[in-house]
């Protein structure tokens, strides 16, 4: 059998760092976990191609040659399927779809030969052993049973093209013990963490170090710390150990619950592996919103002092933010500003509130009729899914007010500056001097500083940044690209005018 791997491209969105990686010569984010661990599961003869369309062009050469094509997705990219579909339907190549797109979605799409839905560890053998006896018996294969990554594969790395991403991507654990209402994880993964041996993870470690990437490696887990225990008594030390007799050639980001700040021995573990950097879903600072929504983590504590502990230990903190709760009132938007600010989040993802399906905040809109249209899977197009209790408009006008806070130039220094005097990385080795890296920082000089309307606080910034901090240079300059990311996805220009 011959193999096409497509997976759709991103459209412009926080996460997809478009603006940014210009800098670096990058030309996406991350590669397509998903489908090179489908990939890493075929069998051994078949063979394999992958066009990720975030980095490359669909041709038709690339089709003819193909048996099957293998089409993974996330909500967020469903304008591309529609146009990958497309494509497809003018040649006799059967298309096989998963992912989660389509495990919520498969009505949608009839033009589509078979689904393998839910986690591919159970449905794809199901597909592979009718394939054998002759030809598929279904065209929907699915189940409601969670798989056991004790059996999940090392992902085809070598199929990607490593010199496009400016990170590899590691799968650690599925599913999360928390039960936020408007989460679409445990309604997809389960409440159940299930746990790859910290055997598999070395492996995956030493299959990305044999083809020589060097660099960031992020953990895509939605919680890395959903089980302490095993995190922390077999998982990190096996990393910390391999990472040692490697000359520490990775470091590592994740995302976790707050109740990371609670555990000092987790910090010290997690920044002796070389974990750099967490993402924390914040949500908001009014505690009766995260009541009603079942944030319980988030309940009852200093979620301030919180992050400046994690930062303290080492780690820089990303953060998730939402505003459009039933609770809110007109006074979150300073609140949240004012969080934001004095966090020291750097990167702090704003988003009006929205209604994934099969979530507990999707049936309670159902049941209140207040649906509108399908969620777009963007938390940054301004757009929402139901009709929110607060005043639709004066909830878009405090939204947009929050983004020109802060990621205006004036304050989302002043922001970084707040991180820089709270923040004690720990730096494992000496960096090595990277070509791409000094010419990111060439190119901040170039845009930023003499181009950018802002130049005036940027150079304020990194004056401020050589006399303080001079051993933080690197994450300056870093931080300085990504704001230019964050106020060109955000149209901030258009925002500056409003206000």
């Amino acid at each position: 059998m011959k193999v096409l791997m497509i997976y759709p491209k991103y459209p412009d969105t926080y996460w997809s760092f478009t603006h940014a990686l210009k800098f670096i010569s990058k030309k996406a984010a991350v590669p397509p976990l998903g489908l090179i661990t489908v990939s890493a599961m075929l069998p051994e003869n078949w063979q394999k191609k992958l066009i990720d369309l975030n980095i490359e062009e669909l041709n038709s050469d690339d089709i003819k040659w193909a048996d099957y094509v293998f089409l993974s997705s996330m909500y967020v990219q469903k304008e591309s399927v529609t146009e990958i579909l497309a494509t497809c339907k003018d040649y006799p190549v059967k298309v096989i779809a998963g992912g989660p797109l389509f495990t919520q979605e498969y009505n949608n799409y009839p033009q589509i030969d078979h689904f393998i839905l839910n986690e591919a560890e159970i449905t794809l053998p199901l597909f592979l052993s009718d394939l054998q006896n002759g030809s598929p018996l279904k065209r929907i294969y699915q189940t409601d049973k969670y798989a056991d990554l004790l059996v999940s594969p090392v992902p085809d790395f070598h199929l990607l093209n490593m010199k496009a991403y400016a990170s590899m991507s590691l799968q650690v654990s599925r599913g999360c013990p928390f039960s936020c209402d408007f989460c679409e994880i445990t309604a997809l993964l389960g409440h159940k963490v299930r746990m790859k041996s910290s055997k598999q993870v070395i492996n995956e470690l030493e299959a990305l170090y044999k083809l020589n990437w060097k660099g960031l490696v992020s953990v895509v887990d939605d919680n890395f710390i959903g089980n302490k225990k095993v995190i922390k008594m077999k998982l990190l030390p096996s990393i910390i150990k391999w990472m040692e007799m490697h000359n520490h050639p990775f470091s590592f980001n994740a995302q976790t619950s707050i109740n990371l700040a609670d555990d000092d021995q987790l910090l010290t573990l997690m920044r002796e592996a070389g974990f750099i950097s967490t993402f924390i879903g914040i949500e908001t600072p009014v505690e009766e919103s995260l009541q009603n929504c079942h944030k319980v983590q988030n309940e009852n504590r200093n979620l301030l002092e919180n992050v400046k502990q994690i930062q303290k230990a080492g780690l820089q903190v990303s953060g998730g933010f939402i505003v459009g709760f039933d609770s809110d009132t007109s006074s979150v938007f300073q609140r949240q500003i004012d969080f934001i600010q004095k966090s020291g989040i750097v990167s702090a993802m704003v988003g009006l509130l929205n209604a994934p399906k099969n979530t507990k905040l999707y049936k309670q809109m159902q049941e209140e009729n207040r649906l509108t249209v399908d969620a777009t899977g963007s938390n940054t197009d301004f757009t929402m899914n139901f009709i929110p209790r607060m005043d639709k408009q004066k909830l878009l006008e405090g939204y947009y007010r929050i983004i020109n806070n802060i990621y205006k130039e004036k304050p989302y220094y002043k922001r970084i500056r707040e991180l820089f005097r709270n923040y004690k990385p720990i730096k494992t080795r000496k960096s090595d001097i990277d070509l791409s890296r000094l010419k990111a920082f060439l190119k901040s000089i170039f845009v930023l500083g003499l181009l950018n309307r802002g130049r005036f606080e940027y150079w304020k910034f990194m004056i401020w940044t050589i006399v303080n901090k001079p051993k933080l240079l690197e994450e300056a300059i870093t931080f300085s690209v990504y704001g230019y990311h964050f106020r060109t996805v955000y149209g901030l220009r258009q925002v500056g005018r409003r206000y």
